[in-house]
Formats: structure tokens, sequence, C-alpha cells
């Protein structure tokens, strides 16, 4: 009886085991509360992060606001429209007979001719299309006050009988401008494969003459 006794003893639980595994449990669960704080300043980190990366995008809006600023001095060396200076045209016997087209700005009116060559046409038709023989020409051209500009426009560059006769001619500052401007010409004109100069600030260089 004595020896199974003393083998009960031999196995059962000393007091110091129930200790040691009350403080591992203990240990286990302070190891979780660390994980928790862990997560918990892993959290609040990224949420600053965010905040301050709002905070640059922001400023990064002030940049678009400077670029906006910039835009408003778009203004400053307007290109002259169609609209923006008066045009005369008078009959010149040079060269076998041209018109001579004088731009002038209106008044308070400041701009730029800086597409060199008008857009210059007889009629609605390709065939009245007057192409530019690159003479003449200060590049751009800045039309303020009594400052003027000339084109010189040869209607008919044929030796032979053929083309159409026309009152006025169209011209425009530039080729897409929506809003050309048709002039009286001074006489009836005989048309056949025109041409046009360039934009001068002299009138003898306006002299229309194909090279």
């Amino acid at each position: 009886m004595a020896m199974t006794a003393l083998a009960a003893t031999s196995t059962a639980c000393s007091p110091d085991d129930v200790e040691d595994t009350s403080n591992s449990s203990a240990r286990s669960a302070g190891s979780g509360g660390s994980d928790s704080q862990s997560a918990g300043g892993s959290g609040s980190s990224g949420s600053s992060d965010s905040s301050g990366s709002d905070d640059k995008t922001a400023d990064a809006g002030g940049s678009d606001d400077k670029t906006a600023g910039d835009g408003a001095k778009s203004g400053y060396g307007q290109s002259c429209g169609t609209n923006d200076p008066d045009f005369t045209v008078t009959s010149e016997p040079q060269a076998g007979g041209y018109y001579l087209v004088t731009a002038k700005a209106k008044s308070g009116i400041t701009c730029y001719l800086d597409v060199n060559t008008p857009s210059v046409s007889f009629g609605s038709g390709t065939d009245g299309v007057a192409s530019p023989v690159g003479q003449g020409g200060a590049d751009p051209v800045k039309l303020t006050g009594s400052a003027a500009a000339y084109t010189g426009i040869n209607p008919k560059t044929t030796n032979s009988d053929a083309g159409k006769e026309f009152e006025n001619v169209i011209i425009a500052t530039t080729n897409d401008d929506p809003d050309p401007a048709e002039l009286k010409l001074p006489d009836t004109a005989t048309v056949d494969k025109p041409i046009v100069t360039n934009w001068a600030t002299s009138r003898a260089e306006a002299v229309p003459v194909i090279v």
C-alpha cells in the first residue's frame, strides 16, 4: 500500500509546476498585448502618413494656380485676327499691274501678323486661291497705331486669254480664319493663277514677281 501511495504522489503536479504554468500563460497574454500595441501603432502611423500625403497634394494644387495666373498673360502679343486690322486695296502699275493691300490695326488694338503670308482668294473655287511667292516679309509684323503691313496680289500670271473676272478679293490673316474679309477691288480683275507676297513693312517689298 505504501508503494502505491508513493507512485500516486510522484505523478501528481507539484505547486511549483502550477506556478510555472500560470507564469507561462501570463507571458503569452503579455506577448499578445505587445502585438495589439504594434498593430495599433502601425495603424496610427499609416493614418498620419495618409494625412501628410493629402497636405502635399493640396500644396501641389498651388502650382496649378500659378499656371492659371501665367495663362492670364496670354493676351500680351496677341495674334491678329482678320477683324483686327482695317484693309485698303489700291491698284499699282509695277510688274505689269497688281493690287496692293494695306493693313493697319483698328483703334486701340495692338496685334501681330504671326502667319507671314495672308490667305487670299478670288471666289470660292480652288482655282482662285493665290499661291505664295515668298517675297518680302518681316516676321512677325506688329500692327499698332499708324504702323502698316503690305501684301501684293497679282491676279493673273499667265500670258493666255484664259481667266475669270472678279470684282472682290477675299483675304484672311490665317488659312482657318472663320470670318475672312471680302474687299472691293478698284477695278474688275481677270484672274488666272494668282499669286500673293508675304506681309512686309515696306511697299517696295510687296511687289509680286514670279522668280
